[in-house]
């Protein structure tokens, strides 16, 4: 199984990143994504999930409005459109898989099974 978060970086408060989460060595197709990030001195937190069950999206409510979670099923690939960023978006960006398809579970990182490495985003001027 493997996991590649990328496109982090640093970027002014109200501005636009995009990270990519590309998997490979498992059913992509057939498994929940889940965007989690922990900020220093804090908790990691959830962030967004997508369903593989019916591709529904969910989101924390500190994103909701400002974040969109997608997938690109043929690229392997799931997104996370981080728009009017904050400082307190700063923080390491992780992604995660699951086999579960219960949308309660899957708020919780006990649901996932294996994460990829993370990708920092820096919100700042």
């Amino acid at each position: 199984v493997q996991l590649q978060a990328s496109g982090g970086g640093l970027v002014q408060p109200g501005g636009s990143l995009r990270l990519s989460c590309a998997g490979a060595g498992f059913s992509f197709r057939g498994s929940a994504i889940g965007w989690f990030r922990q900020a220093p001195g804090k908790e990691r937190e959830g962030v967004s999930f997508i369903n593989s069950r019916d591709g529904s999206t969910h989101y924390a409510d500190s994103v909701k409005g400002r974040f969109t979670i997608s997938r690109d099923n043929a690229k392997n690939t799931v997104y996370l459109q981080m728009n009017s960023l904050k400082p307190e978006d700063t923080a390491v960006y992780y992604c995660a898989t699951s086999r579960s398809v219960i949308t309660s579970t899957l708020f919780s990182e006990r649901a996932y099974y294996y994460w990829g490495q993370g990708t920092q985003v820096t919100v700042s001027s």
